[in-house]
């Protein structure tokens, strides 16, 4: 049985599955805590949610990436995934925090580009950061 979970086929499959569950479950947070609807907002053509959402699946999946080049249990890949989203939903408070002249997801919803383009470039570069540190 060891030899079936071992086959590259199946752990990749296992690694693509687990990943894909994940991104569902951490856009569902990040969903929660922005104030607009990311899905409705992206339906309506809203540009800079685009932006914003595509910076946070990018993030998230770069971490799982450096997460499985540098484990072999499926379960260590999670746990490291998960603690790189965390760090990467840390850095996205800190992001609004830094910012205290205005909202970032008010600008977001609104459709302001400049600061959906930021939000997707801080998301991206600190994915590489919290990849970089996984081990």
């Amino acid at each position: 049985m060891n030899q079936f979970w071992e086959n590259q086929y199946v752990e990749t499959a296992a690694n693509y599955s687990v990943v894909i569950l994940c991104i569902i479950v951490f856009l569902a947070i990040f969903e929660l805590v922005t104030k607009y609807k990311n899905w409705t907002e992206i339906k309506k053509g809203n540009l800079a949610v685009a932006m914003a959402t595509g910076g946070k699946i990018f993030g998230i999946t770069n971490i799982f990436r450096f997460s499985i080049e540098h484990n072999n249990s499926l379960l260590t890949m999670v746990g490291w995934g998960v603690f790189g989203f965390l760090l990467l939903l840390v850095g996205y408070f800190i992001f609004e925090f830094l910012t205290p002249t205005f909202k970032i997801d008010e600008e977001i919803e609104h459709d302001n580009r400049a600061v959906g383009l930021i939000s997707m470039v801080i998301s991206i570069g600190l994915s590489y950061v919290i990849g970089a540190s996984i081990t």
